[in-house]
């Protein structure tokens, strides 16, 4: 039983130092803690009507921190989306013509430099 204790308490403290990697945005943290985390989830959670009001509060933690990473993930994703349609605009540039179809202009990215003497 006393192990039992033990593996929710670092559950718990794992949660919450998985909270604050996550509010930081350290993705290389969060890292570390993954295998730890899933080990301990899987310990606890494989005899967990036993253990009822004790998982209780950690599914508190493990929700509010899977917002955080659903949304740092979001962050992630708009980022990825706006750099690919920045690099999208150095080499090509989309109109539409008089029927509304779109048009893709090639933008040449070769420098033109010219020395003069």
């Amino acid at each position: 039983m006393t192990s039992n204790v033990t593996d929710f308490s670092k559950l718990d403290s794992l949660l919450e130092q998985e909270r604050v990697f996550l509010l930081k945005g350290d993705i290389a943290g969060l890292a570390t803690l993954l295998g730890a985390k899933e080990q301990l989830v899987e310990l606890l959670l494989s005899n967990a009507t036993a253990h009822h009001d004790q998982i209780r509060p950690l599914e508190g933690k493990l929700r509010r921190n899977q917002l955080l990473l659903d949304g740092a993930l979001d962050g992630i994703r708009a980022v990825a989306a706006r750099l690919a349609a920045l690099r999208q605009v150095r080499t090509a540039l989309d109109t539409y013509d008089a029927q509304g179809r779109k048009q893709r202009v090639a933008i040449s990215t070769s420098p033109k430099v010219e020395k003069r003497a």
